[in-house]
């Protein structure tokens, strides 16, 4: 389940959710949702990480933690394949 504030991941608890999406939280608020959960609950961070952010955000204390930047803001590559005589 997706949460971007502290009341979602309350609702998200007393619905018994295994498993909380933190929709681009700031640290202080990771931190916050990780003593609201106190383990009863996986934790992902997403939105916004970056390498550079990445650590802070781990140490937040989250089980989990998505980064879009791998693969939305990679580069293309122009890739082809010819075949010939079959």
């Amino acid at each position: 389940m997706e949460a971007e504030t502290l009341a979602q991941v309350e609702e998200c608890l007393a619905a018994g959710v295994e498993c909380i999406m933190l929709d681009n939280m700031d640290l202080a608020t990771m931190r916050q949702a990780v003593r609201l959960t106190n383990g009863r609950a996986l934790l992902e961070a997403s939105g916004g990480v970056t390498l550079a952010t990445v650590r802070a955000i781990a140490e937040t204390g989250v089980n989990i933690i998505s980064a879009g930047a791998l693969t939305h803001s990679a580069p293309a590559c122009d890739i082809s394949m010819e075949m010939e005589g079959m």
